[in-house]
């Protein structure tokens, strides 16, 4: 390390440089925001009825009471594109109109919204609004109208919706080893910690919006789109996200009914959703029936495959999960075949959740693979490695780097496999299980700019978000390194529209890209910074920016310092972009991050009550950008599996269309409860064709393969295979062993 701290920062465990300002209550939350102007609240009347027609619509009460300054209704909304339309950028930017008719779309759809002084008139004039909605016929289950069932125009992550690869009718047939099975996975929510919150303000065309979000730039489409006004007229704020999961990727409910509010009454509105108001107001993970067969020869070669998956989309919101994503990037088979179908229903959105796809496929596929090795005798590590490919089994392109098989053996070793080892201890039944994980890593375009001070200090800015990941720390940390600075020199800037647009959080992509955006902005100005001094100083031609330092004030090379003000630009510093996008490597290149879990559970034979005792995850997300950010994201999402795997479920009433469990009392998360000591390695590794920094995705790693380890060491404890996540005590009960 040199005297400034600044050589080999990427890696290390920086500590989180906005912590201090988390801690101490100074990091500015979306519904924290305060302007010039006091700002009225905003309160969400919902629909009981999931589709239908409002018939009637009085506000009379509503309006007479205290502080009440509008009711925002279909009949006095401002004017909107209608939901749906101008989806041309996806999804995220298309039109995300409320209340625009008398047209109620799922349970808990905005029927309308009453913006008062406080919080408390707010919800009590909510409380006097009168709506008689005319029910109409709708759709909640997918299985239950799956002749309605439609293939989707894509899938989440842009992957082939349906693929087929060798003949596997003929190879399954003459398996000598077959298994077969149908699973069923639930609609879950994303619990962060801070709900969706927006608070609007119009300038006459303009529009501030300071929210939770995680991808900036798609918002800014979706407002001007829903609106009918430029995206320049539309700036997002969003320095501080509590938590996203995805369930923030785009804009929701609270956010355009909060511009609805702001354009009516003409003073800025904050609407923050409670927790009960997420559930429909806000996305969640759409339910799925997958059914799989797969088949081996007497050797144990896996040579036939086959991943069925049948799901709900909201309507006029496409999305489709990609439930059999990881199924075809995992495995060497002959015969590989895989088919997504979805049924429109009246629900709220069904959007990404964290891994989307990945999550509930890797459930349910690593199950059947631990349920194949079981049949063919051999070791479920074993058995892994066994079939390992040698190139993508569904596109034939060499992998970029494929680290599984020492995740799986060092996995082992660490955990101490030594098969499903099923045991008894008194009335507890032990089991280990074991599954991989795998996960695309993806590269978006991103731009950042920086400024080097006069003073030294360099000042990072792009519209990149931290959602809790560490983006601020790891940031920081290549800025410094690359431009030879430590790190409190170093000053990043996130979350504003008037930066420079990147892709945002989400999908794993976030460090790589904009880290990358970062480093050749660094690059670009310490180029900028050698032209200008080769101009004031000929003695610098032909020196190589990479060897440049900074001095205090100065610019260094070698023995050679020329002051940084005299190099500027006349405003007193020197700034540049830089740019990053995905290379040719991600098109003649399968890129993936890898990892392996082992689980030991305990089964209670007279309750059937499961607890996870040990869980132990082996990962290669190549460079390791931050050692303590990693570690803390990598458990995060093996929390995320112990969830899936165990507790977490949206429930619906199918008469209704209505999530019942709309509570954190109710919708079980993990705590610290059923959360043992996890043990977490990574693999030193650095992927030259991934990005210039060498990393790989790494934030949505970690839910891959928790969940089947633990449902596989379940099945080593009790002999009985779950085809339904999460599992019950109930789903045990009739298959345990007697008591003794």
């Amino acid at each position: 390390m040199s005297e400034n701290g600044s050589k080999g920062l990427i890696g290390q465990p920086l500590d989180r440089v906005d912590g201090p300002l988390k801690v101490s209550g100074q990091a500015t939350y979306a519904a924290d925001w305060r302007g010039d102007r006091p700002h009225l609240i905003g309160y969400i009347v919902e629909s009981a009825v999931a589709r239908g027609r409002i018939v009637s619509l009085d506000m009379k009460e509503a309006e007479a009471c205290e502080g009440v300054k509008a009711v925002v209704t279909h009949k006095n909304t401002p004017k909107q594109i209608p939901f749906g339309e101008r989806a041309k950028g996806g999804r995220f930017a298309q039109s995300h109109a409320m209340m625009r008719s008398d047209e109620v779309r799922h349970t808990g759809y905005p029927v309308a919204l009453v913006v008062a002084e406080t919080l408390e008139q707010a919800r009590h004039a909510a409380s006097r609004v009168r709506c008689e909605i005319e029910a109409e016929d709708a759709i909640f289950n997918p299985e239950t109208h799956e002749d309605k069932a439609v293939k989707p125009d894509g899938l989440d992550g842009s992957d082939e919706v349906d693929t087929e690869a060798g003949d596997f009718e003929a190879e399954y047939e003459k398996a000598a080893h077959r298994v077969e099975a149908e699973f069923h996975t639930p609609s879950q929510h994303a619990a962060a910690m801070e709900p969706h919150a927006t608070l609007a303000e119009w300038d006459g065309d303009r529009l501030t919006v300071h929210m939770s979000i995680q991808i900036l730039g798609d918002g800014r489409k979706a407002f001007a789109n829903t609106f009918d006004i430029d995206p320049d007229d539309v700036r997002i704020v969003s320095p501080y996200v509590g938590g996203g999961f995805g369930s923030k990727l785009g804009v929701h409910n609270e956010a355009i009914l909060a511009a609805q509010g702001a354009k009516l009454t003409g003073r800025p509105v904050r609407i923050a959703q409670h927790r009960r108001n997420v559930f429909a107001n806000g996305p969640h993970r759409p339910r799925h029936r997958q059914r799989l067969k797969l088949g081996a020869d007497a050797n144990g070669k896996i040579v036939a495959i086959d991943h069925e998956v049948l799901s709900i989309m909201a309507r006029d919101y496409p999305f489709a999960e990609a439930a059999a994503s990881p199924t075809r990037a995992s495995y060497a088979t002959k015969a590989l075949r895989t088919k997504h179908r979805i049924v429109e229903g009246d629900i709220p959105k069904a959007d990404s959740m964290r891994a989307p796809g990945e999550a509930v496929g890797t459930l349910t596929f690593e199950s059947m693979i631990d349920e194949l090795a079981h049949e063919c005798g051999v070791d479920p590590v074993e058995f892994r490695v066994r079939n390992e490919p040698e190139k993508d089994p569904h596109s034939g392109k060499p992998f970029s780097t494929r680290k599984m098989r020492r995740c799986l053996q060092e996995g082992a070793e660490k955990f101490g496999w030594k098969g499903p080892a099923p045991r008894r201890e008194g009335d507890l039944l032990i089991g280990h299980g074991m599954a991989a994980a795998i996960r695309p890593n993806l590269m978006q375009e991103a731009e950042a700019e920086i400024e080097l001070s006069t003073d030294g200090h360099l000042t990072v800015r792009l519209d990149m978000t931290d959602i809790g990941t560490g983006t601020y720390t790891i940031l920081t940390q290549i800025a410094a390194e690359a431009m030879g600075v430590a790190p409190e020199h170093v000053t990043v800037k996130l979350g504003d529209t008037d930066f420079p647009e990147t892709c945002g959080s989400g999908g794993s992509f976030g460090a790589g890209s904009t880290g990358t955006a970062v480093f050749e902005a660094v690059k670009a100005l310490k180029d900028n910074f050698l032209k200008r001094a080769a101009k004031a100083d000929g003695a610098w031609k032909g020196a190589n920016s990479k060897d440049l330092r900074i001095d205090g004030t100065n610019i260094a090379l070698g023995n050679r310092s020329l002051p940084i003000a005299q190099l500027g630009d006349g405003s007193g510093g020197v700034s540049a972009k830089g740019a990053a996008k995905p290379g040719k490597a991600y098109e003649t290149m399968a890129q993936y991050s890898y990892g392996a879990q082992f689980a030991e559970v305990a089964v209670d034979v007279v309750t059937g009550e499961v607890r996870l005792r040990r869980l132990t995850g082996v990962f290669d997300a190549g460079r390791i950008l931050n050692e303590k950010t990693a570690r803390s994201q990598l458990m995060g999402g093996m929390i995320f599996g112990i969830g899936a795997a165990l507790m977490e479920e949206s429930l619906m009433d199918e008469r209704y269309g209505a999530f019942m469990n709309r509570d954190l009392a109710e919708y079980h998360i993990a705590v610290n409860r059923d959360v043992p000591r996890l043990d977490v390695h990574m693999i030193e590794g650095f992927d030259e064709n991934s990005n210039p920094l060498g990393s790989k995705g790494i934030g949505e790693l970690g839910i891959c393969g928790a969940g089947p380890a633990i449902a596989n060491a379940v099945f080593a404890a009790t002999g009985h295979r779950v085809r339904k996540f999460p599992i019950h005590m109930e789903d045990l009960l009739a298959q345990l062993p007697p008591l003794g």
